[in-house]
């Protein structure tokens, strides 16, 4: 008697469509980020859990912040796996920068599987006060400008 399951063969499809057919070297890799503004500064947080410290790399160059880790795959010797959904591999990401960022101190650090990189505002990019100068009087007014 043949047993019609539908989930078996979703399985096999997404399996198939996300290159998972045994060889998760070739699995998408994602590294889910969030990023907000704190004060002066942009913070950036990477979730890399059981990434090897040493291989993250983080690097500016021409207005692109990249970042890259690698989590050693599982040997699949001798192994039947049930399910597999553990990437192993190189993981990349890559952001535009804007105009008013400092990278020349752009800083970073991986603590407990999160990356935090902290990118701050160039000096030329904050908000600033323009003193106004009148020939009239002897006042001095200052106007607040924004960004």
């Amino acid at each position: 008697m043949l047993r019609f399951d539908p989930f078996s063969d979703f399985d096999a499809m997404a399996k198939q469509l996300l290159g998972m057919s045994g060889d998760t070297s070739r699995v998408p890799r994602f590294m889910p980020v969030d990023l907000f503004r704190a004060g002066d500064h942009y913070v950036l947080l990477a979730d890399l859990p059981g990434v090897d410290p040493g291989s993250v790399d983080v690097s500016v160059h021409e207005g692109t912040l990249t970042l890259t880790a690698e989590r050693t795959a599982r040997s699949d010797e001798g192994v039947q796996w049930l399910t597999s959904e553990r990437f192993g591999g190189k993981f990349r990401r890559q952001l535009s920068l804007g105009e008013g960022i400092d990278t020349e101190r752009i800083s970073a650090s991986y603590d407990n599987g999160v990356l935090t990189v902290t990118i701050p505002v160039a000096e030329r990019a904050k908000p600033r006060k323009i003193e106004v100068l009148s020939s009239t009087e002897g006042t001095t007014p200052s106007i607040e400008a924004k960004a």
